[in-house]
Parts: structure tokens; C-alpha cells; sequence
């Protein structure tokens, strides 16, 4: 039976596409990411082949090459293919129930967004269940730098994703402008969490909160679009409707 199946193994190998997914799979546990040296010597190949497949997972985006060109490391492009696959599909089941329980409970929206390609991306929404709301639509493409959800994210990035994020933008002015929030960012980090004024809408204060994925970086983030309602009393404040989507993030997280 193992003879059997060693031939089989032997007769369908594909050696470019074994080494493509070595190097994946070898930079997948590596947090700071490898030199091209360090990956050689793990893997045990020749210098030349090495490169040529780095070169070649750097243009495919799956790997990113660090701005001063000496580090590897794996981009989110396997995450985001991920997004047509299970694991996503089941933090949006999951996210669902509770985002509908935090609607109900404090009669304010609340949508889920993840990284993607220097963008965040709305993966799941809910509704509040009152006369009047702000949401946004399912799909939307929003700016890192310019929402509450972007600089959450940002913020709870690790050095290696916001590096990876800089390469991907390409832009000096964008470098400049992260660059100067960063104390801003390290208030959102040392809280926890982001309440500040919407920086599209008058009137809003956008409430976001971290999703953690097991590396410690922000997985997703939840953000509420909260409008204060002079119709009736019947609507949680700004502390409780904190409460409660922290309360959402810390069952979606994987830590």
C-alpha cells in the first residue's frame, strides 16, 4: 500500500509548484518574516531557484518584499481568496446573529469590514430596526486612512501588515499621512477601541472595535455609525452601545 502510493505521489509531482508552496507554507510561521538566505538555508535549494520563485509569488502578490528589499513576508492575498471560501463564510454566519442582537439592543447599525489590498472591504451588515439609520452597503471599498474603521485597523496592524500596506500604496503623500497619525493611532490602540467624529457625515460618531485574529493583528473590525435620536429615549448611549459591540468582537475573535 505505501509503495503504491509513494509511485503515485512520484508520478504526479509538480517540483515548481512543491517549492512555491514550501516557501508559503515555511513564511506562514515566520511573524517578522525570512531573508531570501534564511529561506535557502530552511529549505535546503539552490540560491537561483529560490529567487526565481520569490520573484515570481512577489508578482502574483502572494509574498511582499519589505521596502528595503532584504525580507519576505506573506501578503493577505490567501486570506482574501479566502473570502470566496469557508472561513470567512463562517465569521459572517457567526457575526451575523450578534450584529442583529446589537441592532436590536441599541437601535443603531453596526457593519463588519476586513482588510484588503490597502482597503477595507464591508463584509456584513445589519440593520437597526428604527424609522431612521445610516448604513453601509455590503461590497463598499472603504479608505484606511480616511474612516474609522481604516484607522482601527491601521491601528491594530503589526509592523510587517503595515509595511506590507505602504508597498501596496506606493505613495509618499499616504506614507506622510500615516506618518502623522500615528500618535493617534496609539491612543486607539492603548484604549482599544476608536469613538471619534465621522470623517465623512456631520453628526455621526463612528464607534469601532477590533476583531483579532491568533496573530494579534486585527482581523476585522466593527464599526457602529452612531446618531444620537431625539425622537425617543429608547436608544442605548454612546458607552452602552461601546459596551456592546465589544462585547460582539470579543466572540468573533480567534485568541
Amino acid at each position: 500500500m505505501n509503495s503504491k502510493k509513494t509511485a503515485t505521489e512520484d508520478r504526479y509531482r509538480a517540483p515548481a509548484l512543491d517549492k512555491g508552496l514550501d516557501i508559503l507554507e515555511l513564511l506562514s510561521s515566520q511573524a517578522n518574516g525570512l531573508t531570501r538566505a534564511e529561506i535557502v538555508k530552511a529549505m535546503g535549494r539552490g540560491p537561483s531557484e529560490i529567487y526565481r520563485m520569490l520573484e515570481r509569488l512577489v508578482a502574483r502578490n502572494y509574498v511582499s518584499r519589505s521596502i528595503e528589499g532584504d525580507r519576505y513576508t506573506l501578503t493577505m492575498k490567501l486570506f482574501m481568496l479566502g473570502s470566496q471560501h469557508p472561513p470567512l463564510r463562517r465569521l459572517v454566519a457567526r457575526a451575523l446573529p450578534l450584529m442583529d442582537l446589537f441592532a436590536r439592543k441599541t437601535q443603531q447599525s453596526v457593519h463588519l469590514v476586513a482588510p484588503e489590498r490597502g482597503h477595507a472591504i464591508v463584509i456584513a451588515q445589519a440593520s437597526s430596526p428604527a424609522n431612521w439609520e445610516f448604513r453601509l452597503r455590503t461590497g463598499a471599498q472603504l479608505d484606511l486612512l480616511t474612516t474609522g474603521s481604516g484607522q482601527t485597523l491601521l491601528a491594530f496592524q503589526s509592523p510587517e501588515r503595515r509595511n506590507e500596506t505602504l508597498a501596496i500604496w506606493g505613495s509618499a503623500d499616504q506614507a506622510r499621512h500615516l506618518a502623522g497619525m500615528e500618535s493617534a493611532l496609539e491612543d486607539v490602540r492603548s484604549k482599544g477601541y476608536r469613538i471619534g467624529e465621522s470623517l465623512q457625515l456631520v453628526g455621526v460618531r463612528d464607534i469601532s472595535v477590533p476583531v483579532f485574529a491568533p496573530s494579534g493583528d486585527a482581523l476585522a473590525v466593527l464599526t457602529c455609525p452612531y446618531f444620537q435620536r431625539l425622537d425617543t429615549e429608547n436608544v442605548a448611549d454612546v458607552e452602552t452601545a461601546l459596551a456592546s459591540l465589544q462585547a460582539v468582537a470579543e466572540k468573533l475573535s480567534i485568541i
